[in-house]
């Protein structure tokens, strides 16, 4: 037999956690809040936020405290919380003063939540949205700065998903899938990282094809654009062991494929 008190735990435990209301000062509330934001307590926070406006709807402290809410919800690593406060935040106050921080704020929780390019990838596109949207609202504010450092390493981190895909393909001999892949990167995201390397394996693929003279375009181009680059050295020497009618070896094919 389950025990009462477990029963009541259990049936607590999906309701939202809120502040017993006990009428107070927003003036107090306010300064708790912001006190437990010092100390770290951020879910305290968040709760106290709530609480200026609740009590306090129409005073100019509860549109703050809808903003600190949000923030402290971000802060405590609960991002659809913050989200969603900061929905309501920029419906309720569009032409805030904080507006532009709001959208920021928003773009930086859909940011943090990018995840590693072997998983699905629709947050990521969600934080190159936000932050782009950033940039298009608020151009000239330090948000919009960093933003712009945020979507270079977004969009870097979609190319290496594109990678990450073609070099499967290309490891197991889907050759038209991997130039697409590799293709899409070179052309939507050509001041990524991981350009010189789709080049390289885009003359892999097609040499797999049979295909020489695609091969040799992409390696002119990888050898003009990147001279320096480890990748033409591959494209390079791959393309002369072909001209000469030799076959990599298989610690070359191994080696190829490990970088």
């Amino acid at each position: 037999m389950v025990p009462a008190a477990l029963l009541f735990l259990t049936a607590c435990s999906g309701k939202k956690e809120e502040i017993p209301y006990v009428e107070r000062p927003v003036e107090q509330i306010y300064a708790e809040a912001s006190n437990a934001i010092d100390s770290r307590n951020y879910t305290k926070a968040a709760l106290l936020f709530d609480e200026v406006e609740r009590q306090h709807p129409y005073s100019q402290w509860a549109v703050r405290a809808q903003l600190m809410s949000a923030y402290s919800h971000y802060q405590a690593l609960r991002y659809d919380d913050a989200i969603a406060a900061l929905d309501r935040f920029i419906s309720l106050h569009p032409g805030n003063r904080s507006a532009a921080y709001a959208f920021y704020l928003k773009a930086l929780c859909q940011y943090e939540r990018i995840t590693d390019v072997r998983r699905d990838q629709s947050t990521t596109y969600e934080a190159l949205n936000a932050l782009n949207e950033v940039v298009r609202r608020f151009p000239t504010t330090p948000y919009a700065r960093d933003a712009r450092l945020k979507i270079d390493l977004t969009r870097d981190h979609l190319a290496g998903k594109d990678m990450e895909v073609g070099r499967f393909y290309l490891a197991t001999g889907e050759y038209m899938g991997a130039i697409k892949r590799f293709r899409r990167v070179i052309d939507e995201y050509q001041t990524t990282s991981h350009v010189p390397e789709a080049l390289h394996r885009m003359v892999e693929a097609y040499l797999a094809l049979g295909i020489r003279e695609e091969a040799q375009v992409n390696a002119a181009l990888l050898g003009h654009n990147y001279p320096g680059s480890t990748w033409y050295q591959y494209s390079y020497a791959l393309i002369s062991r072909t001209e000469r009618g030799e076959k990599p070896s298989f610690m070359t094919r191994a080696v190829d494929w490990l970088f």
